[in-house]
């Protein structure tokens, strides 16, 4: 049983929740920090919840994506070996993982209900669920199938400030919004690897849709809105220049990632995908949080 716990968490690359988890940690810290300043106390329960929230989700939405894919994924020369197709596990141990995972993410938005009588995460569950699962199926039908993606991660920060505060401002709106363009830039770019099986196989990317060479300057583009975007930040909620240094220093490593990838030259597609950006989460909320303890 242990190993096949095992098998399934590589399945789902468990350790990329990294890449979503310090945005709705940083919206949690925002939402605490200004509950703080209105005289409110901090729950530690909450951030519990936040936790559970964003393993479970991403456990389930990963645990769908693969079940969905699984036939695709048989016939793609860079997928065949994952897990499912290649016969490592099973079809049924994936649907009672993905079952225990919603049932976790489900049971799991009940702890701000009872750590601050905050039921919207409750009545928000099943359809940020849904949301987060049905991206898995958009590529069958739009080449938007990226910034689908990005909504799906956009929901971390909103939803982890609505678990805090029980409201929605203007805080979580924009960092969301820096959310939805990073990762749909960058899964742009990882989808360059897929243009001749998407054109063949019939799937829409942008990728396909624009060759490599415009989804690489799409995805600049988007990058370009998600700094603009982080920028914008400290217009709605307070933050100074720690935050602003740092912000200048995860436009540096954009820059960085876009050099590692060219039309002609796929091969650091993984090193700027999985390595760069994982430091551009786990930076930028160092330094928010850092400029906000700071006096």
């Amino acid at each position: 049983m242990f190993g096949q716990v095992r098998t399934i968490l590589e399945m789902i690359k468990f350790s990329h929740t990294l890449f979503a988890l310090p945005f709705a940690l940083l919206a949690a810290g925002m939402a605490t920090w200004s509950e703080l300043r209105d005289g409110r106390p901090w729950r530690p329960l909450d951030w519990l919840g936040i936790l559970l929230c964003m393993v479970f989700a991403r456990s389930a939405a990963m645990a769908f994506n693969r079940l969905a894919d699984r036939k695709l994924d048989a016939i793609n020369p860079r997928t065949a070996m994952r897990h499912l197709p290649a016969g490592l596990i099973s079809p049924g141990a994936v649907v009672a993982f993905l079952i225990v995972c919603a049932a976790g993410f489900v049971a799991a938005t009940s702890v701000f209900w009872f750590s601050s009588w905050n039921p919207w995460p409750l009545y928000l569950s099943g359809p940020v669920l849904a949301f987060i699962c049905l991206y898995s199926l958009t590529k069958r039908f739009t080449a938007l199938a990226h910034f689908w993606l990005g909504a799906s991660l956009m929901l971390a920060p909103l939803a982890a400030w609505i678990s805090i505060r029980g409201d929605v401002a203007w805080a979580p709106v924009v960092l969301g919004g820096a959310v939805l363009f990073w990762v749909a830039g960058f899964d742009i770019i990882y989808a360059c690897q897929d243009l001749d099986f998407d054109r063949a196989t019939g799937l829409h990317s942008v990728p396909a849709r624009l060759g490599v060479r415009g989804a690489l300057r799409l995805a600049m583009g988007c990058h370009a809105i998600m700094i603009a975007l982080l920028a914008a930040l400290p217009l709605v909620f307070d933050l100074g220049w720690i935050y602003g240094a740092g912000v200048v220093a995860v436009a540096g490593l954009i820059v960085y990632e876009h050099s590692l990838v060219r039309a002609d030259d796929l091969g650091r597609v993984n090193l700027a995908f999985f390595h760069v950006n994982g430091i551009i989460s786990v930076a930028l909320l160092a330094v928010a949080v850092l400029d906000m303890i700071v006096p």
